[in-house]
């Protein structure tokens, strides 16, 4: 007696073979997804190469780029707060001077005492292009003068501010955190201050913004180390008498 082939089997293995090639298929799309976090040159690689432990939490580029440019902002805000106070021909302008002369004094000291835990080393001088806006307002007088204090503040204060809003949602480190949350109240209460001059041009603003790019990190120094006396500020001011408090010789106990 001759035995008929079981067809059940071969339809079986057809569909068997056709699951498998399916479920590869699936498998080759998912993986990248999974293990897209774990590639090198990812954000979340970068991240993770860029950053240091400290005891306060893990320190990032970022992080290192916004101590230092809350340093670099009080270098020349703040005297340029204290030639506004003189030079100003309105109220609101001379009240602006004052209120940048408060707010970076206070976040001056703020930031000596981060980068001083972390041991970072601060510049103790404007860059180029902050003494090129010193020497801008040195130079003006009259309502030239208050049009530009303005608007070169202005204009300097709503690019930090960006940064600050970056830096505070996303920093693991808990001394940074905090100047973020000092930093975000002194920046606003300046903004606004600016603002109200009455001399602010919103239109040039919005097109500077438009066509700017990101500026780069500036690169701090990483990862900490002993920490060494900075030295005493040396601010490119239009006179004399506009100084800073010295910088933080020692981390705090």
């Amino acid at each position: 007696m001759r035995s008929r082939p079981v067809r059940g089997r071969g339809i079986l293995s057809g569909t068997g073979i056709l699951i498998i090639l399916l479920a590869g298929t699936l498998a080759a799309l998912v993986f990248p997804v999974w293990s897209y976090a774990d590639r090198a040159g990812t954000g979340v690689d970068t991240l993770n190469a860029e950053s240091v432990s400290t005891q306060y939490g893990p320190l990032s580029a970022l992080d290192r780029d916004f101590i230092t440019r809350v340093r670099l902002a009080g270098l020349w805000e703040l005297p340029a707060g204290q030639q506004a106070e003189q030079k100003g021909t309105t109220e609101a302008v001379r009240t602006a001077g004052e209120h940048l002369v408060q707010g970076h004094t206070f976040l001056d000291a703020r930031v000596r005492d981060v980068a001083a835990r972390l041991g970072l080393a601060l510049p103790n001088q404007p860059n180029a292009q902050q003494r090129q806006w010193l020497d801008t307002l040195d130079a003006a007088q009259g309502e030239e003068y208050d049009r530009d204090f303005a608007n070169l503040l202005r204009r300097a204060h709503g690019k930090v501010f960006t940064v600050v809003a970056q830096v505070r949602a996303t920093t693991r480190n808990s001394l940074v955190r905090a100047l973020a949350d000092d930093a975000n109240a002194t920046v606003l209460d300046h903004i606004k201050v600016l603002e109200a001059t009455g001399y602010v041009d919103f239109d040039a603003l919005a097109q500077d913004a438009a066509t700017s790019s990101p500026p780069p990190l500036t690169h701090s120094p990483a990862p900490p180390g002993p920490t060494e006396d900075p030295g005493t500020p040396v601010p490119v001011t239009p006179s004399p008498t506009y100084t800073l408090p010295p910088a933080a010789s020692s981390p705090p106990p």
